[in-house]
This record gives C-alpha cells, structure tokens and sequence, in this order.
C-alpha cells in the first residue's frame, strides 16, 4: 500500500475505511535461512536491509511481544552525528546519510527533523574539547559551528546563561542534527520489510538456542521449533539473557534510562539542546510536548519503568537550565533498558558459534544508529564479514583491550557510558 497526498486526502473524506494493515501477521514456518530474534528498530532495519541490499527474503524477525514495544519507542527521539574517536564517528557519519534518505527509501513518513543539535559548554576546558571534536566531525565530512556565548544566545534566549555553578560558555552545533518520530521509524521498517517478503512474527517469544556440533541450528519459541541457517541476536537489553541461551557470557550491563514529556506547549524550543554539566538533553515533538531525559539509574534493572530519585535529578537540571518551563506538567515517563559495554560503544559481530551473529551493547546511542546498525548488520549476516563502517565493533576487544572505543573518556565502567 502506497502513499501519496491524494490518498491521505480521500481516506480522510471517506473515514479512513479504506486503509489496510501495513504488514502481514504470518505463521511461522518450519525453516528460514536466517532469524533476527528482536522485533525493534535494529531488527527491523536488518531484515529490510537483508532483502533490499542482499536479495534475502527468506527470513524471519521474531518479537516476543509487538514490533517496536521496546527501546525503539522508548527514547528520546535523538539523531545526530557528532562522534569523535575513529570507529564511531565514521558508522554515525553512515547512520546521518541514510537517515536524510530514509523517507524516499522507505516510502514512509518517519518525521525526521533536521531542526540542529546545541551541546553546550560551560568550563574553558570544555571549549577546548568541543573545539577538537568539531574538527573530527568536519574532517569525517559532517557538519560543526562553534559558538561563543552570543551565538548561542542568538539560538536559545531562554536559557539561564548567567547560573553561577553553570554559567554558559558557548556551544557546538551540529545543524544536520535533530530528530525523528520513534514509532513511525520501526513502523516504516517493518512495512518495507514485510513488502520484500520479510516474515514479522509478533507474540513469538525465543525460549532457546539449538546448536549441533558448534553450529547454530535453530531457535525454540513459544510457538514451537524453528529451524535456521543463521541467527542474529539484536535485543537491546535483553542482549545478556538471550546470548546465555547460546552459553554466551556477553560484556554487557543492562540498565535504566528514563525519558519525560510535558504537556503540549506553543513552540519554544526549536532545536535539539545538551546541557554539558548536567547529562540533561531536551527537545519539543511536533505535538508541542517538552521531550527530555538525563542519567542512567545506575543500577542493573531489566525493569521498563524508573526511580523517582533520577527522576529529581532531571528535573533539577532541567531547571538550571531553563527555569522558564518550571511550570510546565510532566504528563508521563517511561524507562528503556539499555545494554551497556565497559567503553560505551556498540557491539556487531560473529559469535563463537558457527551461524550465529551479535548486534548490542549501543548505551545511549541506540536509536540514532537504527539504520547503520541494520546496514552493517545485514551486511555481516550475508557475506560472514564485517561492513567496513562497524569494522571496529569487534567482541574480542573486550578480551585483550585492543581497539576499545571510549567515546567520552569515562574508562572501563558500564554504567558510566
């Protein structure tokens, strides 16, 4: 079912009887030559990707409960392409072009928002940072403006730029930055995927992993056996859970994120805006509401909900930023559960197991990397060796130390990524 504006305008004249489900809801079948076990954005995007880039069809994504009901809908809505450390900010630069081309591929509006991205500095050795890390970005070929403090204020006149503890220096924008509408992302896959003759299993939840003689075999579900060439785990924070099924011991951590909307107010905040003191990140949608989010909880949780202490911080740096929307009603939140590496970048690899592949470990950056992560994924599914863009994302760096990635300096600790 194609889209165009004659269509939209005839549906809504007529009460929109005329519609048909976006993709089938098949049986399983016996036997795929490959299984993506996770129905989010990344395993979505590789089923799509495994068809339209590789001619694969024959191929199953498997959902314990309905396509895009976990971190893919529960995020912030981010996109953007500001990486430093080689490995990462190449994928990201690939993950931005396919986002600006994403629409017309998939024939589906995701509202990506090319709005710009603010992170604000606040310290002279934040300057200098942000300084180095505009020139990797133009030097990857992505876009980065430094701005003093009246560049800013000409941006964003509603911050408190005078905060004593906090005061603002400046900030880096990243103009090809901005967002996206979360549901319509995983919607748009699915649909593209179900088009190319892609099966999409909801309520069919993977209760083990059959090996034989060091190769993968198939997976057992709730609604029964299926037999398969190859494999592919990409479950978020469920990465741990599901790699033990196969003995896998994965070097991941799962951990809360929550994210917060208001209201729906008049526009005010036109761009995507990162308060560098406070881990304080916020955005107005389209439906006028406040998107905003902070800190991990810092503790190990596979709950999709958070605690009311995190949530304080927010708020707290919410208001040292910008006091002006102290009056606005937080209407919900929500939590995702993020699998987190020691050096806080992602993992997309062969497993130990003939067959069997891994996508995880994405910490904060999951959702901008929907559509890299889906490309560099199909691309070491069908040809057995890593896309150049995810060459970096090795697993066994975790074993000896080489090529770690530490995009924020932090060091080897989960949660601090």
């Amino acid at each position: 079912m194609g889209f165009d504006a004659w269509r939209i305008v005839r549906e809504g004249l007529t009460g929109n009887r005329g519609w048909r489900p976006h993709w089938r809801d098949p049986h399983p079948k016996a036997d795929y030559d490959v299984v993506i076990i996770g129905g989010g954005g990344h395993g979505l995007s590789t089923a799509y990707y495994l068809a339209r880039n590789h001619g694969l069809t024959n191929v199953a994504v498997l959902e314990k409960g309905y396509l895009g009901g976990g971190n893919v809908g529960r995020n912030t809505t981010i996109v953007r392409a500001n990486y430093f450390l080689p490995g990462n900010s190449e994928f990201y630069s690939h993950s931005l072009r396919l986002w600006e081309r994403l629409e017309e591929d998939l024939n589906y509006n995701v509202m990506h928002s090319q709005r710009g991205l603010i992170n604000l500095f606040h310290s002279d050795g934040q300057r200098d940072a942000f300084v180095r890390r505009g020139n990797a970005m133009i030097t990857q070929g992505d876009d980065a403006e430094l701005l003093d403090r009246a560049g800013v204020a000409a941006h964003l006149p509603y911050l408190d730029f005078d905060n004593h503890r906090f005061p603002v220096y400046g900030g880096l924008l990243h103009r090809r930055g901005g967002t996206a509408r979360h549901d319509a992302v995983a919607w748009g896959y699915a649909r593209a995927a179900d088009r190319r003759g892609v099966d999409l299993i909801q309520n069919c939840e993977v209760t083990g992993i059959d090996i034989s003689g060091g190769r993968v075999t198939g997976v057992q579900t709730t609604r029964g056996a299926i037999r398969a060439k190859k494999v592919g785990i990409v479950v978020a924070g469920r990465s741990g859970q599901v790699a033990a099924m196969a003995g896998m011991r994965l070097p991941v951590e799962s951990h809360v994120l929550q994210a917060f909307v208001t209201e729906g107010l008049k526009p005010v905040i036109d761009h995507v805006v990162s308060f560098g003191m406070g881990h304080f990140y916020i955005s107005q949608s389209d439906k006028g509401g406040l998107v905003f989010g902070g800190d991990l909880d810092f503790y190990p949780s596979y709950a999709q909900r958070g605690n009311l202490p995190m949530a304080e911080h927010v708020m707290e740096a919410a208001m040292s930023l910008m006091p002006a929307i102290g009056r606005a009603k937080v209407l919900r939140s929500w939590g995702g559960i993020m699998d987190m590496t020691p050096d806080g970048s992602p993992i997309i690899d062969r497993t130990p197991t003939e067959g069997l592949y891994i996508d995880c470990g994405w910490c904060y950056g999951g959702f901008k990397a929907v559509p890299a992560s889906g490309w560099a994924f199909a691309h070491l599914i069908a040809e057995d060796r890593p896309h150049k863009t995810a060459a970096r994302y090795r697993l066994d760096r975790f074993r000896d130390g080489v090529g770690l990635m530490d995009e924020e300096g932090t060091g080897a600790q989960h949660n601090l990524h």
